[in-house]
């Protein structure tokens, strides 16, 4: 992926991060607040488009599957 993708993916799962993170404050429930927190840090530390990718699918799932 070129730096341009790379930039628009890591602002897409931002965006979804900070409405996890929201519901998750508003809701006051742990786990979609830690994962909003999670998905608006984590692509400062990939570099590549595609582990960022992979990455963010997989924490976007996370409350999916842990529901309380």
């Amino acid at each position: 992926m070129d730096i341009g993708t790379t930039l628009m993916v890591s602002v897409l799962f931002s965006s979804i991060g900070a409405g996890y993170f929201l519901y998750g404050k508003k809701q006051q429930q742990f786990v979609p607040l830690l994962t909003g927190l999670a998905l608006c840090v984590y692509p400062y530390f990939f570099s590549n488009g595609s582990a960022i990718v992979v990455v963010g699918l997989i924490l976007a799932a996370v409350p999916w599957f842990i529901r309380r």
